[in-house]
């Protein structure tokens, strides 16, 4: 889709335009400041004033590096250094970068320069401005995962080297109980890595939208036996674990995998982060099915739930990378489910997903 800007000099308004159509600045989700030619600013939108700080109304008319002081990080007057209405006439653009206000907020600045001709003089100056802190955030989000990343793999990957290199170093000397004891922890400890380089591709898709279903008719009780039967398997009493199915379920399309690792992660966590018997409850609702899997623990405090399924959150035990109930969340909503946190009858824990019916024609 193809933009264009309609700037001039005595103007009192700007109109940004589309082939299919007209779009106010007003419509656009970044700030928009717009220079004639006299350098005089002809449009200010609701956004750029909310980032500025500056009424678009008292904006209008006036020099547009009085209504936008900017600066670098070196205290650097940028309109100076930059100088759009004059130097070159070979400049196009500025691209984006990190600009500091008078008052020290920071935003993040990007400038198009309009010519009536290849290397004509300047006819229109269009700024846009978006908020600093969602790069920040962003940035430290990134920050955290590689920090998560590189703590989460330290420990298994030195746990393989350190009994790898014993075993080639020392192999004759060894007992076969010794041999069987490393070779079943390094096998342990790739499993370990397995999951975590999962789950970061999980991450990745649910993130970019790239999650793919493939749907099929599942049978809920079932995947939830296996879910039990994965952590008996692991280890844990097949008596802490009870399921009810309640009423009559209809036929479901839905990706059995990933449902499968919904319901493994739920009673994974609710035997982690639980105690007591971990229940699972199956039952209709509003055409699809309702699953609540519960615990009889502590329950989380009420000021925790809304951080719950963000990444990297971890109960005060901490262990497990943080992003499990992340993806649970993306798993369900991919689906076209919802996901809740709340106080189960015992006390404890609830985590209750839903998903639609689904039909055929999505396979």
């Amino acid at each position: 889709m193809a933009w264009e800007a309609v700037v001039g000099g005595d103007q009192s308004a700007h109109t940004l335009g589309r082939h299919d159509g007209m779009l106010s600045a007003e419509d656009l989700p970044d700030g928009v400041l717009v220079a004639g030619r006299d350098g005089r600013v002809v449009t200010f939108n609701r956004r750029a004033a909310r980032l500025v700080g500056v009424p678009a109304p008292s904006a209008l008319g006036r020099d547009f590096r009085d209504v936008l002081p900017l600066h670098d990080h070196q205290g650097r007057d940028w309109w100076k250094c930059t100088d759009p209405y004059g130097g070159l006439r070979t400049r196009t653009r500025q691209p984006e970068r990190l600009l500091m206000l008078a008052d020290g907020r920071e935003l993040l600045v990007a400038a198009r320069y309009l010519r009536d001709c290849p290397r004509g003089e300047l006819s229109g100056l269009v700024v846009t401005l978006r908020d600093a802190a969602h790069r920040a955030r962003s940035e430290r989000s990134r920050a955290d995962l590689v920090s998560t990343v590189a703590h989460e793999l330290r420990s298994p990957l030195t746990s393989v080297k350190g009994f790898t290199a014993t075993l080639l170093a020392k192999w004759d000397r060894l007992t076969e109980k010794q041999k069987r004891f490393m070779l079943e922890t390094v096998n342990a400890d790739a499993d370990r890595v397995t999951r975590l380089i999962s789950e970061l591709l999980d991450v990745s898709r649910i993130e970019s939208g790239r999650l793919e279903l493939r749907r099929q008719v599942v049978d809920l009780p079932e995947l939830a036996r296996r879910a039990v039967a994965g952590r008996v398997a692991a280890g844990d009493p097949e008596e802490r674990f009870r399921l009810e199915v309640h009423g009559t379920l209809p036929e479901l399309w839905l990706d059995a995998d990933k449902v499968q690792q919904i319901m493994a992660n739920l009673v994974e966590n609710g035997v982690r982060h639980g105690a007591g018997t971990v229940t699972i409850v199956i039952e209709p609702h509003e055409g699809g099915a309702a699953v609540s899997v519960r615990d009889e623990g502590e329950g989380i405090p009420p000021e925790v739930i809304p951080r719950v399924f963000r990444q990297f959150w971890r109960t005060k035990r901490r262990g497990g990378t943080g992003l499990g109930l992340f993806i649970v969340k993306g798993l369900v909503e991919a689906h076209g489910g919802t996901i809740t946190v709340g106080r189960a009858p015992s006390g404890g824990a609830e985590f209750r997903f839903t998903v639609p019916a689904g039909t055929p024609e999505f396979v």
